[in-house]
């Protein structure tokens, strides 16, 4: 099984009625719910965390932000909003040095940092580069204490995803998050498949693009399903 978490997002920024739509979905089977950090002011993102949290969930800030100024502000948002997880963003050494006033992994109040490897550019974020060299960001990412997973943009890349998903989850430590563009039944087996621990929707959501009915919550029970089917890692003999 590959976990999902739901993002409250539409075209990479936090959509404008995200508290609504998170109240009809308070009690679904959903375990992992985020937020963009564009779209709502910091105060309203940390109301809704409160209550997402008071819920027993575990909130998911995703960095998307293109300026550093604004990305390393957005970290530190990130701790005053109090989430558990702080994805993305490409600049992982300020961003560290931000989380590490709070205390050090594992610390109460800092949550676990998973950025973007390879070369992130442009809103929507793409991810540019050959498997290699996204493969190589990946090592050198994780190998930073302070890092604990990575937020992957699998399906913004042009490429064979499932191949480079593969080649990141051999490279890196921690948990894998494959983000970005996930429509399909399909595309989630191929990311279970090639051992990544998670995937976000949102959009896709929003656009009613999974095959179920067109309320969010139908859409994000058809999401969870899709997910519990998912396979695990696929096995590749030596010598294939």
């Amino acid at each position: 099984m590959i976990e999902f978490i739901f993002m409250l997002t539409r075209n990479d920024q936090t959509v404008s009625d995200a508290h609504q739509v998170y109240d009809t979905l308070r009690d679904t089977g959903l375990r992992y719910v985020g937020f963009k950090d564009i779209g709502l002011p910091p105060s309203e993102l940390r109301q809704l965390a409160a209550t997402m949290r008071a819920d027993g969930r575990e909130v998911f800030l995703e960095v998307v932000s293109e300026r550093a100024e604004d990305e390393l502000r957005s970290v530190e948002a990130a701790l005053d909003i109090g989430v558990d997880w702080l994805m993305g963003g490409t600049h992982a050494d300020e961003a560290l040095a931000i989380l590490d006033q709070v205390g050090p992994p594992g610390t109460p109040g800092r949550p676990k940092y998973c950025p973007f490897p390879g070369r992130v550019i442009d809103h929507p974020s793409i991810l540019e580069g050959s498997i290699e060299e996204i493969s190589q960001s990946a090592h050198d990412l994780t190998a930073r204490p302070g890092v604990d997973g990575l937020d992957l943009l699998a399906y913004r890349w042009h490429g064979d995803v499932p191949s480079l998903v593969r080649s990141v989850v051999d490279s890196a430590t921690g948990p894998i998050i494959a983000a970005g563009s996930v429509d399909s039944a399909e595309r989630i087996e191929a990311l279970a498949k090639a051992g990544a621990w998670a995937f976000t929707i949102g959009g896709a959501i929003f656009d009613r693009r999974l095959p179920a009915g067109d309320t969010v919550r139908e859409q994000v029970e058809c999401a969870l399903a899709m997910s519990a089917a998912a396979g695990g890692r696929e096995v590749v003999a030596d010598g294939a």
